[in-house]
């Protein structure tokens, strides 16, 4: 038995282990999976002294528990929590030692959704494609954390930042997306294509990993029935039966028939996916501007 291990005391709603993601497998039908909020996961590595690439713990708004067996040192950030070491409150944002036994306790958001974990040495899970990430949709990678499981540690690297305090954004009280219309807004009625991009929209309960779904105005179909399946990238917005536009996040599927009004840019997504129920979601096109500054 290692002492360069955690063990799960309180596995929280939804924890995962998430990385960089495994990217280019969409041919083989493998989402590219990865940390939803990447900026938050890179600077918990960063924070704790950890390669890029390390893995990290992803918590889902009712945050976690952990018990290290060796002295580790951790940081936490993405959505704001209240941090605890045995009871004890510890800074949110910034490297934390942590001795051997002790219990780190992520809490309850306080805002946002999704909350990064990083851990010294990092999640050393056998990665699966060249990736530790758990995909909710393929269920490839480690499974979501339960309560009494043991992770593995990779070994320490440089030593951690001495910082007191790392500057985070706040999660957003409105999500302003980026997109690119196309590949199949012809599919859609004029008036339902300037909705898209003009008319509010919130932030469903129902949205995962998988993709942000919206509550709001239903856009209406120009031309009915169904496309064949064809591929899909992260960020596309596609439009199921009931009108309701879906963000394609980490986990999305590589293919599917509804058809896209949209894509959205890479670098809004982690807004997204802190995106609390309920926040509204408002979506920009940007073609004409990239049009305008290229001529």
């Amino acid at each position: 038995m290692t002492d360069r291990a955690l063990v799960v005391v309180r596995a929280g709603a939804l924890t995962t282990v998430q990385d960089q993601g495994r990217p280019g497998h969409a041919h083989l039908g493998v989402p590219r999976s990865g940390a939803l909020d990447g900026p938050a996961a890179a600077l918990v590595n960063r924070l704790v002294g950890n390669r890029p690439e390390a893995a990290v713990l992803e918590t889902t708004v009712t945050g976690c528990a952990l018990r290290p067996r060796s002295a580790v040192t951790v940081a936490v950030a993405g959505a704001p929590c209240p941090v605890t070491v045995d009871g004890r409150p510890v800074s949110w944002g910034a490297p934390v030692r942590v001795p051997a036994g002790a219990v780190l306790d992520v809490g309850t958001v306080t805002s946002g959704v999704r909350g990064y974990v990083a851990v010294s040495g990092g999640v050393a899970v056998e990665p699966v494609l060249g990736s530790r990430s758990t995909d909710l949709l393929s269920g490839l990678g480690p499974a979501p954390l339960t309560d009494g499981a043991v992770l593995p540690l990779g070994t320490p690297g440089s030593p951690h930042a001495r910082v007191d305090v790392a500057p985070c954004p706040a999660p957003p009280a409105e999500v302003v997306l980026r997109v690119t219309p196309g590949p199949r807004d012809d599919w859609f009625t004029p008036e339902a294509v300037r909705a898209f991009t003009s008319r509010t929209f919130r932030v469903s309960p129902a949205s995962n990993r998988i993709g942000l779904r919206t509550e709001g105005p239903a856009l209406e179909r120009a031309v009915p029935g169904e496309l064949p399946s064809e591929g899909m990238v992260l960020g596309a917005v596609q439009v199921p039966p009931d009108g309701r536009p879906v963000v394609f996040l980490a986990d999305h599927p590589t293919t599917g028939g509804y058809p896209v009004i949209g894509v959205v840019r890479a670098g809004d997504l982690p807004r997204a996916a802190q995106a609390a129920p309920g926040t509204p979601v408002r979506f920009v096109a940007v073609r004409r501007l990239v049009a305008v500054r290229r001529r």
